[in-house]
């Protein structure tokens, strides 16, 4: 396991949701959004998947994932790759609150958007998510930064 760099960290902890990249059957990447619940500086990244699909039977068949994170406003990113695999029954309370925290998050960053545009939406996705239903374990064993070195503005 490598270990996570608190700027990273805290760069993961800003995000809304991160992209899980893994690889089908016929090897073909397969990217899903999920949340990351928690964060262990020594390489551990749990990820909240409310849905049980493609994701999941990926993870079983092939345990290599990549996660990414970008912010455009910053012209920064991560991607973190590693092995992945499924804790079934460890949801606990802690991971559903910081998981129905970010969901909170979104929906109220969504409406505040929608009203200052005078764009209102009647759909809000995220106050229809279904419960959280598995937890995906990632083993970090490589970290890239996706910027750039000549546009680089933070030193890790």
């Amino acid at each position: 396991m490598k270990p996570i760099p608190e700027p990273i960290i805290n760069f993961l902890r800003s995000q809304s949701f991160v992209i899980v990249s893994s690889i089908d059957p016929n090897g073909f990447p397969h990217s899903s959004c999920k949340d990351i619940v928690k964060i262990e500086p020594q390489g551990k990244i749990y990820l909240i998947d409310v849905y049980q699909g493609l994701t999941i039977k990926n993870i079983l068949l092939n345990p290599q994932v990549s996660i990414s994170a970008v912010d455009e406003h910053k012209f920064m990113g991560f991607c973190l790759k590693g092995k992945a695999g499924m804790l079934e029954d460890k949801i606990n309370q802690e991971m559903i609150k910081a998981w129905e925290d970010k969901i909170t998050s979104r929906l109220a960053k969504r409406l505040l958007r929608n009203l200052t545009q005078d764009q209102g939406q009647r759909h809000h996705p995220e106050a229809s998510l279904p419960h959280p239903k598995q937890l995906i374990l990632l083993e970090v064993e490589e970290i890239l930064d996706l910027a750039q070195h000549h546009l680089k503005k933070h030193a890790l």
